[in-house]
């Protein structure tokens, strides 16, 4: 008994000592979080900083099924930045200043600039804008460090943004009309990607804008048709669908283009209205606005 007692005066504070470092950790002090298994109260439990991975590099692509994903809603004590993996995907998603009036654009360098026409048309519609792609992509093309459209969201190339979105845009097929893809890549990827998108957020209205081009009397030819196309995919899906494969001479807008395909700050002017308008027209303005 006496041995017994001395062995318990011992271990006593190592055991005090073993839960003190077990239960305690510093934590990265990035500006990211890990939502983690959903916790008992719902989807506001402590989150646990993870590294946020770097542009181009593979990350977790979460569920590619067809059923709805649970709406996570985004932590408001988070500042707007922040990284955060979705719990119910897996996926790493951005949280967003104001994600109840924000639209999300997918698309390429028509799309890309700060002040581009579909963004144009969008703020003039009330909505804050999160870009989603870069310039060189689309629904089948890359553009060597950014994946197509389907691909860059499922590896991270680029993030969605945390929460529920009331609006989201596909917009482009101007890289995959100058790279050769074929009508079944295009419509394989887009309906991929339509998936995907009605997965994360099954609340969203979604809309489709086509490739810009100056009509199929005009020289239109491949940029033309790859508007079609989307035209097709989008009312297969009962998605409202704005073709642009004719604007540039409907509109006579050719003067305004900065070259051969982009357009320059008139063009973008002009093109954001008309799309806003068309936007409008179907539907979409901003509930908030």
């Amino acid at each position: 008994m006496r041995n017994a007692t001395a062995l318990f005066r011992w271990a006593a504070p190592m055991i005090a000592v073993g839960i003190l470092v077990g239960g305690c950790g510093q934590l990265p002090t990035t500006r990211t979080a890990d939502g983690g298994a959903p916790p008992a109260g719902g989807l506001h439990g402590q989150a646990v900083p993870a590294p946020a991975g770097a542009p181009g590099k593979p990350m977790a692509a979460g569920s590619a099924g067809s059923g709805k994903l649970p709406l996570p809603a985004a932590p408001e004590t988070m500042p707007a930045g922040t990284v955060i993996r979705n719990p119910a995907n897996g996926r790493k998603e951005v949280v967003v200043q104001d994600i109840a009036r924000t639209a999300v654009l997918i698309g390429d360098s028509q799309s890309e600039p700060d002040d581009s026409w579909p963004r144009r048309a969008l703020a003039g519609l009330g909505y804050a804008v999160h870009f989603c792609g870069r310039g060189g992509t689309g629904f089948v093309a890359s553009n060597g460090t950014t994946g197509n459209y389907i691909d860059a969201l499922q590896r991270g190339d680029w993030l969605l943004p945390y929460g529920a979105p009331p609006l989201v845009v596909i917009a482009g097929g101007g890289n995959d009309a100058s790279r050769g893809a074929t009508d079944q890549q295009i419509t394989a990827n887009a309906e991929r990607l339509i998936a995907s998108v009605r997965q994360r957020y099954p609340g969203a209205k979604m809309a489709m804008v086509g490739t810009l081009a100056r009509g199929a009397a005009n020289g239109g030819g491949r940029r033309t048709e790859v508007d079609a196309l989307l035209g097709e995919v989008a009312a297969r899906h009962a998605i409202a669908f704005v073709g642009v494969g004719d604007w540039l001479t409907r509109y006579n807008l050719t003067g305004f283009m900065a070259d051969d395909v982009h357009m320059g700050p008139g063009g973008h002017a002009a093109l954001g209205s008309l799309l806003g308008r068309r936007l409008d027209e179907l539907g979409f303005r901003s509930p908030g606005a």
